[in-house]
């Protein structure tokens, strides 16, 4: 990394070279220390700890196109109250024509409202549109905008352009945070996971993200590691934190508590809170609850215990 940060973004040549310098991850690496990590048991208190802590990252989240503003405000329900005991999520997760449902549900109990934008998933419309796009969720209240990437401008070497389109929906969700979804099963490389990492960086996220949950594969061990490893070395670079949100196919106690080590393990500790690490899922929570209660009581509850997400 030769070039200055401060003059990265001066040029298109500037922004590719530096893209291109970063160093090649390790594939085999990656996918063995990701395993490694896979292998961590964690026992008694401090599983319960640990499913607590997911609990209260997890951004409850629906984007069907049969969404409803009833199943928006049960599920808003569920967030503030998940069962028992239980902690709140950190938000919830709607199309934008429905945030003004999950905001008036939401009032008050310090979850936060995200809100897709910028022709999700497919991330394909004027750049104009997508200003548009979070805009509009914005002033309806949404507190985090989750944008996509151009894949087919970055995939065939347009950085500046997914850059500038970044730029110009941060300065659009104003106070609101940006988390900028990559859609890494698309990138085809962990080389393009890492440039798309910094790029978004570089460009004003707050967080980074996997995946829309629509393309598989989607939050898988070794993605979410070099993810890690990205907002860790960019910190170290300018020491700005950046979050990271693994979202799409995380659908297990086991799997949230495998992200939980690969945090801590990577990042660091600084990274373990809901400020700066998310779990994007639907089905996951009641998973979560479910095992909360095996080791409160040492059984588990029936299927239909729980409210279906």
């Amino acid at each position: 990394m030769t070039t200055s940060l401060a003059d990265v973004a001066s040029s298109d040549a500037a922004l590719r070279a530096f893209l291109q310098g970063l160093p090649g991850v390790d594939r085999v690496g990656a996918d063995q220390r990701a395993a490694m990590l896979g292998t961590r048991s964690i026992k008694t208190t401090a599983k319960a700890q640990a499913i607590d802590l997911a609990i209260s990252m997890v951004d409850l989240t629906t984007l069907e196109g049969a969404d409803t503003a009833g199943k928006v405000r049960a599920m808003c329900a569920k967030a503030v109250r998940p069962g028992g005991d239980a902690p709140s999520v950190a938000a919830v997760c709607v199309y934008p024509d429905l945030v003004p449902v999950a905001v008036e549900a939401l009032r008050g109990t310090g979850i936060k409202v995200a809100s897709v934008a910028t022709a999700f998933p497919s991330g394909r419309t004027s750049l104009e549109v997508k200003v548009s796009d979070t805009a509009l969720a914005v002033s309806a209240g949404a507190d985090e905008i989750d944008m996509v990437i151009d894949r087919g401008a970055f995939l065939s070497g347009q950085y500046m352009k997914v850059y500038e389109e970044i730029v110009a929906v941060k300065a659009a969700c104003g106070a609101a945070h940006l988390k900028v979804i990559l859609e890494t099963g698309e990138l085809s490389t962990y080389d393009n996971v890492r440039r798309a990492s910094w790029l978004a960086m570089l460009a004003g996220a707050d967080f980074i993200k996997t995946s829309t949950g629509k393309v598989s594969p989607a939050a898988t061990p070794p993605v979410t590691l070099i993810m890690l490893e990205a907002v860790r070395d960019f910190r170290d670079a300018t020491g700005r934190q950046i979050g990271v949100k693994p979202a799409g196919g995380i659908r297990t106690t086991k799997d949230a508590i495998k992200n939980l080590v690969l945090v801590n393990e990577t990042a660091g500790d600084d990274w373990l809170t809901p400020d700066w690490f998310r779990l994007g899922a639907s089905s996951l929570l009641n998973d979560l609850l479910m095992q909360r209660q095996k080791l409160a009581t040492g059984r588990y509850a029936g299927p239909d215990y729980f409210t279906l997400d």
